[in-house]
């Protein structure tokens, strides 16, 4: 197998636009057929997940393609069946979701920092593969992804985060206390892939230490799970404007932002 073609940041670019076009593609496949795709990304903090999730719907439909990062769940979630606030937002005909981290949470965090009771984690080590196979057998095309970072390169990405006020808000009391935490979950990850690696629903592993080579990596992925072809479109004519007269009404009318900038 011949070693991976080496970019530098001209050529990164130019490939994230040949790969984003051909999301569009995957995207306009997906509704022509009314496919139904979800995509999990799980990793430890500063993995790059949210980058990734990001490259792949900056071009694309929000209504065909978009991102579910569900929060801690609320007190009547705690009592619903585990997985019933993700099934809620499968996706429908002519849908790809993206999860940010998902219900794989029960076997990382809730299972290192005790948020769940040994009872309820191998109920959901027992449940997972079988609720997977379920929703494949409805229809959904299921795709997992682990995004492999080092241990070395997560405490540089905490530290960038500590220094930058635009990123600081992504260190949560739970992110601080999973970077004193690296062996149990890695050892929690193990068990996790282990467990629900199956022959219907793999794990895929992608290292991410540079963020760059992850993001054109997996979406070069994601595009050979999914057969699709080019649909070819109609092409558009803008119809002409009416010709009838319109005056604006004065500018003093109306409640206009300040101009504080003008580029040119």
């Amino acid at each position: 197998m011949a070693g991976p073609e080496v970019l530098d940041k001209k050529g990164y670019k130019k490939e994230l636009r040949r790969l984003q076009i051909e999301l569009v593609r995957l995207q306009e496949w997906i509704v022509h057929e009314g496919l139904k795709v979800v995509v999990l990304f799980e990793g430890r903090d500063t993995a790059g997940k949210g980058g990734t999730i990001r490259r792949i719907t900056e071009r694309t439909n929000p209504r065909v393609i978009h991102n579910v990062a569900l929060g801690t769940p609320s007190d009547r979630e705690k009592t619903q069946w585990y997985f019933q606030r993700y099934v809620a937002r499968l996706p429908a005909a002519g849908e790809m979701v993206l999860f940010d981290r998902s219900w794989y949470n029960r076997a990382g965090v809730e299972r290192v920092m005790g948020f769940c009771t040994n009872e309820e984690y191998e109920e959901f080590m027992h449940s997972c593969p079988r609720f997977e196979r379920i929703i494949q057998r409805s229809g959904i095309i299921l795709i997992k992804y682990w995004l492999s970072v080092s241990d070395d390169e997560q405490e540089r990405r905490f530290q960038a985060r500590l220094d930058n006020p635009l990123k600081r808000w992504k260190l949560s009391p739970t992110d601080l206390e999973a970077r004193a935490r690296w062996v149990d979950y890695a050892e929690a990850k193990d068990e996790m892939l282990a467990r629900t690696d199956t022959e219907h629903s793999p794990w895929f592993v992608v290292e991410s230490d540079d963020k760059r080579s992850t993001r054109l990596n997996l979406i070069s992925h994601l595009l050979e799970q999914i057969p699709y072809r080019r649909i070819d479109q109609e092409r558009v004519t803008l119809p002409p404007r009416q010709q009838r007269h319109y005056e604006r009404p004065p500018r003093s009318s109306e409640k206009e932002v300040p101009e504080r900038f003008r580029v040119e």
